[in-house]
């Protein structure tokens, strides 16, 4: 082998990862749009918070479901078919979403874009095609970036498009239409097939993913306590992120442009910790003693967040607002209704910035809580594990987040349906406060914290 070839394998190919790196971000950008806009966008149709929790859980399981599937397809007729076919479903369902004229459309619109959501596994698999082994981890490393920039950007067009069409909530997915209308033309005339046809099928012998090789995972000595913190912790935060246009809306009166800025906060500052932060802390504390920290200020902030007092925005209007949210449903030269809205809206007599400024100083510990959990408890995994292992129990870890992702919303939208809003914060700070003490027992140092650097990521784990 010649030094040049030595230094190209050394380099990612970014004119190969460029267009896995925008389909991803695509994907990424409705979701994230589409987060703080649906509570608001279902309330319109007078959905109620069970309902609303229900409707949050479909993307992630559609994706659930589709992710294995689409993954399998994909090695045996090629990364570029199963891409195409993807993006022209993700770009069917935010049609869908932005014509929704009912509640059912707006289900049906998300089962197609969870299906089609699913290529993730997909992208991975073409960006895997794309590296050498010295230039994977930074390639896979971007769809992290990925999430990243459409956790800030997502919000912002949702903000900017609402802003623009006077709070109207078919913009938004229109928008997010146009962009993936955009990718599915770079992924026709710009991606170019990854997977030879000599190397398709090869994995066509294998079982389906089964549940019974999450539950075998749990019982791995090694990591089985880590994976029940990931499916656990997730269920606190993905439901924080799913709920929380309901809560603001009913303790703060902030419409859907309002939510997408107090998104966009939260987003900043888990880029922040991810995208730096986090690796600095690892060197400096280790993996256990981040997952404590991350389950405390989860704890805290969580619990803070619940106690947020009802105070409505300076701005806040309760008539605007109604009318906002009982707008879909309004007929030509019908009068908007003024009190059919299925969300408890706060007393404009009580407006002031006390609330508003509780909430965002509170989810600071929230979002670095959950800014560190995610990528410390998967970390501590893949050196608790054989070399061999690690691919497997990743991909166990992420159909966990899956799963949690499914019944987060619809816990979250049960309790604060039965209980009352600040009821589903504070169960979900309590549970993270047993988590941490559970994980101050049970995580306990391993060979990682006492082997030399060279052989902490060495195999074994039992």
């Amino acid at each position: 082998m010649t030094d040049t070839t030595a230094v190209a394998e050394d380099k990612l190919d970014f004119k190969k990862i460029l267009p896995i790196f925008i389909i991803v971000l695509v994907d990424l950008l409705g979701l994230t749009i589409i987060i703080p806009l649906m509570p608001l966008y279902a309330t319109s149709f007078g959905a109620d918070p069970f309902t609303i929790g229900l409707l949050g859980a479909i993307y992630p399981m559609m994706q659930f479901i589709g992710a294995p599937v689409l993954g399998r397809l994909s090695d045996r007729y090629g990364r570029k078919p199963v891409l195409v076919v993807s993006q022209i479903g993700t770009f069917i369902g935010f049609l869908i979403l932005g014509l929704a004229t009912n509640l059912w459309l707006l289900f049906f619109s998300r089962i197609i874009d969870g299906i089609s959501g699913a290529n993730i596994s997909t992208a991975q698999a073409a960006i895997s095609d794309s590296t050498t082994e010295k230039t994977r981890t930074q390639g896979l490393g971007l769809i992290g970036a990925a999430f990243g920039l459409g956790f800030i950007i997502g919000p912002v067009i949702a903000f900017l498009s609402l802003a623009v069409s006077g709070n109207n909530y078919h913009v938004p997915a229109f928008v997010a239409a146009a962009f993936s209308g955009l990718s599915l033309l770079l992924t026709i005339f710009w991606f170019e097939e990854t997977l030879p046809e000599e190397k398709r099928g090869r994995g066509a012998h294998k079982g389906a993913f089964s549940l019974n090789a999450m539950i075998q995972a749990i019982s791995h000595p090694a990591v089985g306590v880590l994976l029940v913190l990931i499916f656990a912790q997730q269920i606190a935060f993905g439901g924080f992120e799913q709920i929380l246009s309901l809560f603001t809306l009913s303790r703060l009166g902030l419409n859907a442009a309002g939510n997408a800025l107090v998104f966009v906060f939260v987003g900043i500052i888990v880029v922040a910790v991810q995208g730096g932060l986090i690796g600095r802390w690892s060197r400096q504390y280790g993996d256990r003693r981040l997952i404590f920290a991350g389950l405390g200020l989860l704890a805290g902030g969580l619990l803070a967040v619940g106690l947020t007092p009802a105070r409505p925005v300076p701005w806040y209007s309760e008539a605007e607002l109604t009318a906002e949210l009982s707008g879909e449903r309004q007929l030509p030269g019908e009068t908007p209704p003024t009190n059919d809205v299925p969300i408890a809206l706060p007393d404009e007599a009580d407006a002031g910035w006390l609330g508003l400024a509780w909430i965002l100083v509170a989810m600071v510990p929230v979002a670095i809580g959950g800014g560190i959990l995610q990528p410390s408890i998967n970390s501590l995994i893949t050196k608790r594990v054989r070399s061999d292992e690690v691919g497997g129990m990743l991909g166990i870890s992420a159909a966990f987040l899956s799963a949690a992702n499914a019944l987060a919303p619809l816990i979250g939208g049960a309790i604060f349906q039965g209980i009352g809003p600040v009821a589903p914060f504070i169960l979900w700070g309590a549970l993270m406060a047993v988590l941490l003490l559970l994980a101050l027992r049970l995580v306990v140092p391993g060979r990682e914290e006492n082997a030399p650097a060279g052989l902490a990521r060495g195999g074994g784990g039992h």
